[in-house]
């Protein structure tokens, strides 16, 4: 009973900490934008709003999903928890930075299977040993990823090589997006059965709710809209800060938009593994880019071409569709291997880190 209340007291100081400092990390960009301040100043304090922003959205997720039970936090974190990511990159689009968002689609993907995952094995082997990842729910849904993104990667083979489809990639790539969103629906059920990853039986690894339903709601709602705005900032800012920096859009995205709109909120997977909960802290981790593969990637596909923004079609570069393919494909090694320890973490850790190097220059 003492650690319970010990780990919801920590939970509530986490809380606070990271309203406290969202509040002051979205005036702060909030004044370098409408003062038009440097712009790489402004880029820098627009990506830390939408971070802390992407965070609260989260913790407002999971707030109204524990008072339903795991299976509706899956489903609500599915339909809400990556906001900031799709506000991102509807701006993005209009201002006409396609390459950006495809990279920072594959960037979302790949930051969470290999940098945040890396750092949860490697936090909680250092501290525990070897991690047990046992789960036949994590398994299946590692493989219904990887069935996920050969799905998003026909278009881009179709394109590489000359099929009579390549010349309509636009209409290709709105059917496979409706195909995609059908299958996330087709699997709705079972994460309503069983929660976010399946793992019903770790549900009181974390108190539940904290907030009264009424900051719940409210938290969302502002938070959502408040991401929306910064968002439009972020991606203002975003344009001269990468001309100051000299970098590329594939690394921008990849890096920087991909880390800003949703790796903070996976922290939570990191602090799960230094808990010794390595089944559910991998567990939580996966859902993330399976969301990205199944909802977030088509449903940008559609708004991009039904609102008439730049047109974000599924035909990404070779070395895009070869990275995200690595990371799927040592996620699932590791996974059906079941069990891990904090060498593979670093070693998943040192190629996120070459990939994002590949990315520098374009």
């Amino acid at each position: 009973m003492a650690t319970n209340t010990a780990e919801k007291k920590w939970f509530i100081q986490s809380d606070y900490i990271i309203l406290i400092a969202g509040a002051v990390a979205v005036i702060a960009a909030g004044i370098a934008y409408y003062a038009a301040l440097n712009s790489l100043l402004a880029f820098i304090t627009s990506a830390v709003a939408v971070a802390l922003l992407a965070s609260l959205v989260g913790r407002s997720v999971e707030q109204l999903g524990d008072r339903f039970g795991p299976g509706a936090t899956g489903v609500l974190q599915s339909a809400l928890g990556n906001l900031p990511e799709l506000f991102i990159a509807i701006f993005a689009l209009k201002a006409g930075l396609v390459e950006v968002v495809k990279a920072a689609l594959v960037g979302s993907i790949l930051s969470n299977l290999l940098l945040v995952l890396g750092l949860a094995f490697l936090a909680g082997g250092l501290k525990h040993g070897a991690q047990k990842l046992g789960s036949d729910r994590a398994r299946t849904v590692i493989t219904l990823m990887l069935l996920s993104v050969m799905g998003l990667a026909i278009p881009s083979l179709a394109h590489w090589i000359h099929t009579p489809a390549a010349p309509h990639e636009e209409t290709f790539s709105l059917i496979v997006s409706v195909v995609l969103l059908l299958l996330f629906l087709l699997y709705l059920p079972a994460s309503l059965k069983h929660g976010k990853m399946g793992i019903a039986s770790e549900k009181d690894s974390t108190p539940g709710p904290r907030w009264p339903l009424w900051l719940a709601v409210g938290l969302l709602a502002f938070a959502s809209v408040l991401a929306a705005f910064v968002s439009d900032w972020f991606v203002t800012a975003l344009e001269p800060a990468m001309q100051a920096l000299n970098i590329s859009d594939a690394f921008a995205g990849l890096v920087i938009v991909a880390i800003a709109g949703n790796a903070i909120e996976n922290v939570v997977g990191i602090q799960l593994a230094l808990k010794g909960q390595s089944e559910y802290a991998f567990s939580v981790i996966i859902n993330s880019p399976l969301q990205i593969a199944l909802v977030l990637a088509p449903l940008l596909v559609i708004i991009s071409q039904v609102f008439g923004l730049s047109s974000l079609t599924l035909v990404f570069s070779p070395m895009l569709m070869a990275s995200i393919f690595l990371a799927i494909i040592l996620a699932a090694f590791i996974s059906f291997d079941g069990e891990s320890n904090w060498l593979e973490g670093a070693a998943l850790i040192a190629i996120y880190i070459i990939i994002a190097t590949a990315f520098w220059w374009g």
